[in-house]
């Protein structure tokens, strides 16, 4: 029981906590700003225009914020995309820093959309599989095959996780190697301002860090039930 509880607040502490402090922050930064020139669509057209990226489009989306390699397109929400916020402004530069990572063939963003593509279809006929064990060991009346198929279900549910372990170093290097440079160096926020996009961008790299988390601890829970 004590065990139980235990895993509970942890799940609650890698879910939760790092939601909560993500939208403290962000509300924190998202008030209007007049002394602004323009919205986060207008900065993230802006600077995919000055770094020769005029084919990749800016759309707003209600899926969340994220660039799509595939159909180049950067998406943001709509708080972003019309949002004239330190928070909009720093959303829509690190969309650019992975339009920016496409252009110069970055790997890990390469490898991760390629796993993306394999993880769509892996996890849904992982997830078939694992609700077939039942199923498969009563049928056959084998142990084994109920075991064959719980390790095929977690081998494609292991996809999904490794994904969520590439993700890290590349939103880490969109953040903090490409849009805050930018940022920076483009003279496109003040030295307060910059303070705190980078709070946005290290509480945003947490959402990452805590689905990490899960998904391993989600694999972990599966292996450990294999092995009783």
């Amino acid at each position: 029981m004590i065990r139980v509880v235990l895993l509970l607040i942890l799940l609650a502490a890698v879910f939760i906590g790092p939601q909560l402090w993500v939208k403290r922050v962000f509300a924190q930064h998202r008030a209007p700003r007049e002394d602004f020139p323009g919205t986060g669509s207008e900065l993230a057209r802006h600077l995919l225009d000055r770094f020769h990226l005029e084919e990749v489009q800016v759309e707003t989306t209600d899926m969340g914020d994220h660039y799509d390699p595939i159909t180049k397109i950067v998406r943001l929400h709509s708080e972003n995309y019309y949002g004239k916020s330190l928070t909009a402004a720093t959303i829509a530069a690190h969309e650019v820093g992975h339009a920016l990572q496409d252009q110069a063939a970055y790997t890990p963003l390469k490898e991760r959309t390629r796993l993306v593509r394999v993880a769509q279809k892996a996890e849904k006929i992982g997830s078939f599989v694992m609700l077939g064990i039942p199923l498969v060991a009563g049928f056959t009346r084998a142990p084994a095959a109920g075991l064959l198929v719980m390790v095929a279900g977690i081998a494609t549910m292991g996809i999904g996780t490794l994904i969520h372990v590439m993700t890290l170093p590349v939103e880490w290097d969109a953040s903090f190697r490409r849009a805050l440079p930018v940022l920076e160096q483009g003279g496109y926020l003040t030295r307060e301002d910059l303070t705190g996009a980078r709070r946005i961008l290290k509480a945003a790299a947490l959402t990452y860090v805590a689905g990490s988390m899960a998904s391993l601890l989600n694999l972990w829970r599966w292996i450990a039930m294999m092995r009783r």
